[in-house]
């Protein structure tokens, strides 16, 4: 069976302070890419991924160019080694890295598009008045409908945001209206809900004024004919044209991000390995939950690079 491997890549969350730092010293691709996005940024983004500190990188503006940047290093590395993905998908965020290793986008442009999407979703609801919690173990369509029936009540907005596996589900909307929708959740049967630590309440349609900031950037930015296929968040199907990736990436800022249906398409499209390319092992775990048959491996460091290189070797 020949090997056919599709690239994941992390979003917000996956962050923390030293990462990227060993593939930067190890390798000149790796440590070119930092410089690369440094300039981009106009300050030493570099610098925030190595050495924190820990509360600047969590910024949502500093966060998404900081793992961008530190996957699409990750990415250059294993090219040099001779891996390449046939398919991509990357998590709200993470969609930007998957189109960077598409050819669809630039990796400087994406920095700085990304950047001024994390400071527009920043700015997009004033703080303390957006939350998001996870609901665990409740089927999908009874979140959504919970959600439903508490928007109808109360005129507030909740959504689900995050369809991130069979047995988690995140909601996203006005903190009322969340918390409400949360214990709906539980009376519907769910095991339990978590309120989550963001800045913001991402993936519903308080993000308006965000997306239309993203539609706005990506209006001022040349995007080429994507190499690959990458799964869309927003839709679930696969995206192979510049026009339809720019609608994926502007839409996904307001729309559900479709986690399960990414990996199942690209499940379905033939891919027999995935690598989760960047910070974290976020992704890596919500594989086992949707489809635990399938071999997950990842590259944040040179650990983890060497293990998956092996791995690789011994499939092909």
């Amino acid at each position: 069976m020949s090997t056919k491997i599709a690239f994941l890549f992390p979003g917000q969350g996956s962050q923390a302070v030293g990462m990227g730092r060993e593939l930067a010293e190890r390798f000149a691709v790796a440590k070119a890419t930092f410089a690369e996005a440094d300039e981009a940024c106009g300050f030493a983004l570099s610098r925030l991924c190595f050495e924190g500190p820990e509360d600047e990188l969590r910024l949502t503006e500093n966060t998404q160019p900081a793992i961008l940047t530190v996957s699409v290093a990750a990415m250059r590395v294993l090219a040099e080694q001779g891996v390449t993905p046939a398919l991509a998908a990357g998590h709200s965020l993470g969609e930007w890295s998957a189109h960077v290793a598409a050819g669809t986008l630039q990796f400087a442009d994406a920095v700085r598009a990304v950047k001024s999407r994390g400071r527009a979703m920043q700015q997009a609801v004033p703080a303390g008045q957006g939350a998001m919690a996870a609901v665990l173990q409740l089927d999908a369509a009874q979140v959504a409908e919970a959600c439903a029936e508490v928007a109808r009540e109360t005129g507030l907005t909740v959504q689900a945001a995050n369809l991130n596996s069979p047995g988690q589900t995140v909601i996203s909307g006005a903190v009322a209206a969340v918390e409400k929708a949360a214990a709906l959740a539980k009376a519907k049967g769910a095991r339990r809900t978590v309120m989550l630590p963001v800045s913001a309440p991402f993936h519903c349609a308080l993000m308006q004024p965000a997306q239309e900031e993203v539609a706005r950037v990506l209006d001022g930015i040349a995007l080429g004919e994507p190499r690959i296929p990458v799964a869309a968040n927003v839709t679930g199907g696969l995206v192979t044209t510049a026009a339809a990736a720019r609608d994926a990436l502007v839409r996904q800022v307001t729309g559900a991000v479709r986690w399960v249906e990414c990996v199942q398409t690209l499940v379905g499209a033939g891919a027999t390995v995935f690598v989760e390319v960047g910070p974290g092992k976020v992704l890596c775990g919500l594989m086992k939950q949707i489809d635990s048959t399938q071999k997950a491996l990842n590259v944040e460091d040179a650990a983890s690079l060497e293990k998956t290189l092996a791995e690789l070797k011994g499939q092909s």
